[in-house]
């Protein structure tokens, strides 16, 4: 490890520092989609201008991460991380002190997505500076297990707040939580004394060719690419399509389990299936545990939309089960990346995995949206037709993925052909 001074914290207890770190910042992500219903009518916002402000926060994203991470791998990953912890609390706290309408929120949206890119992928990549390889694998489970948990409560919080204190109180005590953050690291955390030499190939910092020549990654990055497509889409659907097969079958179960309570309770079970496969990953093998989760994930999508409008209760099951699977291999992905990539190119390699990532992110709930238009609108037909195209491009991330046949990591255990 390249850890700075003598330090008295064990490097599990700065794992769970920093995995506490990201639950105060990522804690008021979803503010804004959860509070849009109420702010629409209050700015008086279109359909479309709602989805910019929306979209503003992936799209500084997926612009700032491959600057800020890359960046990792010449400075400090912790410098990184509080300038994106810096930059969370300042966008939460000017929508909540000036934002009034849509230019404004697209703005200070904007600047809370990059503050986001200085702070998850930089938080593995400080975290990976910092443990062994061994515990490397269980780090990434935990730090997505904080992400995962506070972005689910996120909607549920907001919502509390808002309604106790109003809108402009909830983005303000979202701010708060990223500094205590902003504290929290810059107290606890070592840094790093040694900076990292030049490449000895002489390659320019943000020159991300040698990032793809390392297949191994790359495979994993590819398939975490249409992963987050998947997830993404269920997410951005999830609660549409339930609230579909409720008033087309008439399902009373409706008003016990609504639709968002299934998707709140579906981003909570989410986050443990997640950790639970990366320690599957972890004692009978990554790529058998990524493999068998893809197929799972292929068969249920093909199926969903079709037989999911029979009843209520067999839909909320299949979203249910559909969730599970999808995010089964979530951290064993991630952590396959930050694995196998090369030491000196760890934050270029984390870099384009995120971005891949928000791609696939992006376009699987325009996937959905498409294919529904195409297919004359929400029917059991057009849900079919949706879901399957998303499982087709899961199928042929599937055989990108076996005919690359990545590396396993240290630590995992795998037996007989699939160690191929």
């Amino acid at each position: 490890m390249d850890t700075s001074e003598t330090h008295a914290w064990t490097p599990r207890a700065l794992v769970a520092v920093i995995c506490l770190a990201q639950v105060l910042v990522q804690i008021g992500a979803f503010f804004w989609p959860a509070l849009l219903p109420g702010m629409m009518p209050l700015w008086q916002l279109s359909n479309s201008e709602a989805g910019w402000i929306t979209a503003s926060f992936y799209g500084a994203y997926m612009l700032a991460v491959p600057v800020l991470v890359t960046l990792t791998d010449r400075v400090d990953p912790k410098r990184v991380y509080l300038f994106g912890v810096a930059a969370t609390a300042l966008g939460h706290m000017l929508f909540g002190l000036l934002a009034d309408g849509f230019w404004s929120a697209v703005f200070m949206r904007a600047l809370t997505g990059m503050g986001w890119a200085g702070t998850y992928m930089t938080g593995l990549k400080l975290l990976a500076d910092r443990v062994d390889a061994k515990m490397m694998s269980r780090a990434t489970a935990g730090h997505a297990a904080s992400i995962g948990i506070s972005g689910a409560l996120s909607f549920a919080l907001g919502d509390l707040l808002a309604t106790a204190f109003g809108w402009r109180s909830a983005f303000l005590l979202a701010s708060l939580s990223a500094a205590v953050a902003w504290l929290l690291v810059a107290l606890v955390v070592p840094s790093q004394i040694e900076r990292a030499k030049p490449r000895k190939d002489g390659s320019a910092l943000y020159d991300f060719r040698p990032v793809f020549r390392n297949t191994s990654a790359m495979a994993y990055a590819l398939v975490y690419c249409v992963h987050t497509l998947e997830m993404s889409a269920l997410r951005g659907w999830g609660v549409a399509f339930l609230a579909y097969v409720a008033v087309a079958t008439g399902a009373s179960q409706a008003n016990l389990l609504s639709p968002a309570l299934i998707a709140t309770g579906l981003g909570l079970i989410g986050t443990f299936a997640s950790v639970a496969g990366n320690e599957g990953a972890i004692r009978f093998g990554r790529k058998r545990l990524i493999v068998s989760a893809m197929l799972a994930s292929i068969v249920v999508g093909a199926c969903i939309g079709f037989i999911g409008p029979m009843s209520y209760a067999l839909a909320c099951a299949l979203v249910t089960v559909y969730g599970l699977v999808i995010w089964l291999d979530s951290s064993s992905l991630t952590a396959g990346t930050a694995g196998t990539a090369e030491p000196s190119r760890r934050g270029a390699t984390l870099a384009v995995h995120s971005m891949l990532g928000y791609a696939g992110g992006f376009v699987g709930p325009l996937l959905i949206g498409w294919t529904l238009d195409l297919s004359g609108g929400m029917s059991p037909l057009g849900w079919g037709a949706s879901f399957l195209a998303i499982s087709g491009l899961m199928l042929v991330a599937l055989i990108v993925f076996c005919t690359i046949w990545p590396r396993e990591l240290e630590g995992d255990r795998a037996k007989g052909h699939w160690r191929r």
